[in-house]
């Protein structure tokens, strides 16, 4: 199973996003740290619709807690503008996880150094800084969605 993480989020709007994201790639959606809302909030819930109920998340104190909670030996795939490689050439695999910082600050400062040959960087014009979190997160799913054939549902036509 596809799992897409979420370190510190701030914005509702753009988790609840993520989260039907996640419903309609059949991935697991984990809340990593200080998240900036309720996940009970009315926010959240309304850009994620009624697909709320049916999101499979998960909610982790600290980085620590995600991978202890993942497979063994997860690919650990980060998301940034400051990746050097590009995503569509990322290892995607069947229990990747996809792992995205917050939007005013990415990832922890500690990460990219730590996880720097695991950073890749969704390219876009020189006129923009980057995308928005939740756009470049369904970029992402799909993209691991296509190469490792993994749709989270039995009837998948990859």
């Amino acid at each position: 199973m596809l799992h897409v993480a979420l370190i510190n989020p701030e914005i509702p709007w753009n988790a609840g996003n993520i989260g039907r994201t996640c419903v309609a790639a059949g991935a697991t959606l984990h809340f990593v740290g200080k998240l900036g809302f309720k996940i009970t909030s009315k926010e959240i819930r309304r850009s994620g619709l009624d697909y709320w109920p049916v999101l499979d998340y998960k909610i982790h104190q600290d980085f620590n807690s995600l991978i202890e909670y993942l497979p063994k030996r997860p690919e650990l795939i980060f998301f940034s503008t400051r990746g050097k490689k590009l995503f569509w050439n990322a290892p995607y695999s069947k229990n990747c996880c996809l792992i995205f910082g917050n939007e005013s600050g990415g990832l922890p400062h500690d990460m990219y150094e730590r996880y720097a040959d695991a950073l890749y960087s969704i390219p876009v014009s020189a006129k923009v800084r980057s995308l928005n979190l939740s756009t470049a997160a369904g970029i992402a799913i799909y993209e691991a969605m296509r190469q490792s054939g993994n749709c989270g549902y039995k009837d998948s036509p990859v």
